[in-house]
């Protein structure tokens, strides 16, 4: 499979055909079983329900990125074209119906095996409570089936709170947690800040 594409179906078994022409009943059990998706399934961490983004969920997305004060906050739009088409690498973290954090991620085109982290933000009145670092892992643990053993991520080196919690990430696979230079400040267009990209890898190691 793919890593790229992530199938709502299982592969069919590869044991020897009969010689015997299957009847009614034997053709429909050979055919491929629908599975629930991993971008509709959903995890209750603590008082948090992890899930995947709808479409309905992107203005208070939009809004918590915009109340962080650190992110660079994308337009409207931007994320509502974001819980259409990257689902099943985006995580939402929900409280009483009410969205308090996300990770927006997608697979890297030249490199399938590597989920990169886009942005991470939660609520200022859910921070403290593990909540950026329990829905990085639900997302690690949605795409790790899939192929993907790598997840990397871009951080300004004037936020310490993001390195060490996802550094905190890597210690929990008792993964390596890597940094290198990627894009400095000259290249971009207005001031910002350089971008160091760090990478966590493998993501599926034995978790601690």
């Amino acid at each position: 499979m793919s890593p790229q594409t992530l199938s709502t179906h299982t592969a069919l078994s590869n044991a020897e055909p009969s010689r015997a022409a299957p009847s009614r009943g034997d053709a429909a059990a050979a055919r491929p079983r629908p599975v629930t998706p991993p971008w509709q399934v959903s995890d209750r961490v603590g008082t948090a329900l992890m899930r995947a983004p709808q479409v309905s969920d992107a203005a208070e997305i939009w809004q918590i990125a915009k109340d962080s004060r650190v992110l660079d906050t994308n337009s409207s739009y931007a994320y509502l074209l974001w819980c259409r088409d990257f689902p099943g690498t985006t995580v939402v973290a929900e409280v009483d119906g009410k969205i308090v954090g996300f990770v927006i991620g997608y697979l890297r085109p030249e490199r399938p095996g590597a989920v990169f982290v886009w942005q991470v933000a939660v609520s200022a009145d859910q921070r403290g409570r593990g909540t950026g670092t329990a829905m990085i892992e639900n997302l690690l643990d949605r795409v790790a089936p899939h192929g993907v053993t790598a997840m990397e991520t871009t951080i300004s080196p004037d936020n310490p709170a993001s390195i060490a919690m996802f550094a905190a990430v890597a210690r929990h696979r008792d993964a390596e947690f890597t940094k290198r230079p990627l894009f400095e400040p000259d290249v971009f267009p207005d001031e910002h800040a350089a971008e160091d990209l760090y990478e966590i890898s493998p993501i599926t190691q034995e978790i601690r």
